[in-house]
């Protein structure tokens, strides 16, 4: 009777649905590409990337490895002796064999075990990175990463982060060759390494994204929509929505993180777009004018004047600036007034 449930236990298994069918196609595929990646200051080479299966019973005898080797089990059940110490192994568990850790493996008689398998170097690098757009909290998160593989015990444990589905997500990526293949390999690799790590990883040793200082942060987004929109109408109360503060907060940011006031800041961006635009063309002063914010092109002139010392034609013709035929009579009219 016991044997005769042993053998309708191993049937119903081998006919439920298996996520990594698609893998039995080809197990072995991601074994023939030579990946190697570099994360923070780590070089990591793929040995091994495949789907194992084992026959009832099948025992793969005492062993080690100089690399890291990782196990997991998504489908059957099975034993491993890890240094003298035997396990119970089924779905969903995963172990981690490092450097030098002997190892045996055997595979139920009624439920034979399927294995994921990722084999891999992880070597150490000397040249550092440029450290910039994040690379800094990549090397942070790299180091942490492979401190903890190689503490971590030896121990089936659950996957509890789903590293599993990476190994689904680089086969798929090799069976459609799209665009950007070795960006998709790279990140399934280390995910496969951060979610084992992290299974094993005390709540302290969790890495925190930098905070913003909040008036920079706001004072940068409001001055880039000026420079974005200098052409048109721009208020404080418009700039401050955008920035999510109010119009009183807005400027007294602009006043801590500026030095100067919201009002001057906009003209300050304007006229700095109307003094290049007089050296880059031969555009009338008027129509330049009127395409940075200033309704009645005679505004211009007095404000122009306060922050260069002269007028829009003298500063043209400063930089020998050739004027456009008429273009400067209402300036020098006002000049001289």
């Amino acid at each position: 009777m016991a044997s005769q449930r042993e053998d309708h236990a191993g049937r119903k298994a081998a006919s439920a649905p298996f996520p990594f069918a698609r893998m039995e196609r080809k197990r072995y595929a991601l074994d023939r590409l030579d990946l190697q990646l570099r994360w923070g200051r780590y070089g990591i080479r793929v040995l091994r990337c495949h789907l194992a299966s084992f026959g009832p019973g099948q025992v793969i005898s005492a062993h080690k490895h100089s690399e890291y080797e990782f196990h997991f089990i998504p489908r059957g059940k099975g034993s491993v002796t890890i240094g003298g110490v035997y396990y119970e192994l089924r779905e969903g568990l995963f172990y981690l064999t490092g450097p030098d850790v002997v190892h045996e493996q055997r595979s139920d008689e009624c439920d034979p075990m399927y294995e994921l398998c990722l084999h891999c170097e992880i070597v150490p690098l000397d040249e550092a990175p440029a450290e910039g757009w994040g690379d800094s909290l990549e090397l942070r998160e790299a180091r942490d990463c492979v401190q903890l593989l190689e503490t971590m015990p030896s121990v089936p444990a659950w996957d509890r982060y789903h590293a599993m589905g990476c190994f689904l997500e680089a086969y798929r990526a090799w069976e459609e060759q799209a665009v950007g293949f070795y960006t998709t390999m790279k990140q399934t690799i280390v995910q496969i390494l951060l979610r084992a790590a992290r299974v094993h990883a005390s709540p302290e040793a969790c890495g925190n994204i930098p905070e913003r200082d909040m008036n920079d942060h706001r004072f940068r987004l409001a001055a880039q929509f000026i420079e974005d929109n200098e052409a048109g109408p721009i208020t404080l109360e418009e700039v401050a929505e955008r920035v999510q503060v109010s119009p009183r907060q807005l400027q007294r940011i602009f006043r801590s993180e500026g030095g100067t006031t919201f009002s001057d800041w906009v003209e300050h961006v304007r006229l700095q777009r109307i003094a290049d635009e007089l050296l880059r063309s031969q555009r009338p002063i008027e129509a330049i004018a009127l395409d940075h914010g200033y309704a009645t092109p005679n505004y211009l002139y007095p404000v122009f004047k306060r922050k260069f010392g002269m007028t829009p034609a003298a500063y043209r013709r400063l930089h020998g600036v050739r004027q456009p035929a008429g273009g400067d009579s209402p300036d020098e009219a006002l000049s001289s007034g």
